[in-house]
C-alpha cells in the first residue's frame, strides 16, 4: 500500500485478511488469499507481517499457510467470559421497544428458571411478575423457551432436561409440562426462529422471544416483546417475530 492511503483502508483490509483466514481451518495460503480478497501480494506480507507481530496471524513454516493467531483466539475468550451480558444488549432492548411500543426484557437460562437481567417498559407498561433479578419457570416463558430449544438442541435433550427437573411447574392451564410434548414444540420454535408465550406463564399476557448467541454456540441470552394478549393477536405475533429475528441478527 502506498504512503497516502488511509489508515482506515489499512485496518478494513486487516480485518478481511482475518475474517478469509477465520473461514478456512486448515489455512490460507498467500496466494489463495491475493485471489480471494483482490490485493496484491506485496500489500498482504505487509499487513500479515503487523498480525503476525501482534499474534493475530501465525505461519508456522516459512512460506506456508496462514492461520488466526493464539492472541485472536484468546482475544476473542477472554471478550466473552467477561461480557457484561446486559450491557452489551441493552441498547437492542431499547431500540426493540421504542418500535413495537411495548414492554421488552432480557434474560438468561439457569437450571430450570430463567433470570431476568434487564426490562424496558413503555408508556403501555402492563403488570406482570417479571422483574430484573426475579425468576420464572423457563418452559413456561417467551424468553425461557427460546433458551432451551437452542440450549437442548434435540427432543432427547430436551426431554431429558425435562425430566431431570420434574415435575413442571404448571403457572397456567396453557403451559406445558408433558416432556414429548415439550420436545415437539422446542422443535417448532427451532424451525420457526422464535418462541411464543400464549398466556402460558400468566393470564391474558403473550410475548414473541428470540436467543441472543453473540457468535457462541448456545445462547447467551433470550430477548422478548411482551404484552396483552389484546394487542398479541396472530397476525402482530409473526410481524414482531419476523422482526425481533432480524433485528437480533444484524445486532
Amino acid at each position: 500500500m502506498s504512503g497516502t492511503q488511509s489508515p482506515v483502508t489499512s485496518v478494513d483490509r486487516a480485518l478481511l485478511i482475518l475474517q478469509e483466514i477465520g473461514r478456512h481451518s486448515r489455512g490460507m495460503t498467500i496466494d489463495e488469499l491475493s485471489t480471494r480478497l483482490g490485493l496484491p501480494k506485496s500489500s498482504l506480507h505487509r499487513l500479515l507481517g503487523a498480525l503476525k507481530h501482534r499474534g493475530f496471524a501465525a505461519q508456522p513454516d516459512p512460506g506456508g499457510p496462514y492461520f488466526l493467531g493464539t492472541e485472536m483466539l484468546a482475544t476473542a475468550f477472554r471478550f466473552y467470559e467477561t461480557m457484561d451480558v446486559r450491557a452489551v444488549i441493552h441498547r437492542l432492548l431499547l431500540r426493540l421497544s421504542e418500535e413495537f411500543a411495548e414492554t421488552v426484557h432480557m434474560a438468561t437460562l439457569d437450571g430450570a428458571e430463567v433470570v431476568y437481567l434487564d426490562k424496558v417498559e413503555t408508556m403501555r407498561a402492563i403488570t406482570m411478575t417479571s422483574v430484573v433479578g426475579g425468576r420464572n419457570a423457563a418452559h413456561a416463558t417467551g424468553v425461557g423457551k427460546a433458551l432451551l430449544a437452542w440450549t437442548y438442541p434435540t427432543d432427547e435433550a430436551i426431554k431429558a432436561w425435562a425430566e431431570r427437573h420434574a415435575p413442571l411447574a404448571a403457572p397456567t392451564r396453557s403451559t406445558i409440562t408433558n416432556p414429548a410434548k415439550l420436545a415437539a414444540h422446542m422443535a417448532l420454535i427451532r424451525e420457526r426462529g422464535y418462541a411464543l408465550d400464549l398466556e402460558e406463564n400468566e393470564p391474558s399476557v403473550r410475548c414473541v422471544a428470540a436467543p441472543v448467541f453473540m457468535g457462541k454456540p448456545t445462547p447467551v441470552a433470550a430477548v422478548s416483546v411482551t404484552a396483552l394478549k389484546d394487542r398479541m393477536p396472530p397476525a402482530r405475533m409473526e410481524e414482531i417475530g419476523t422482526a425481533l429475528t432480524k433485528a437480533i441478527a444484524e445486532f
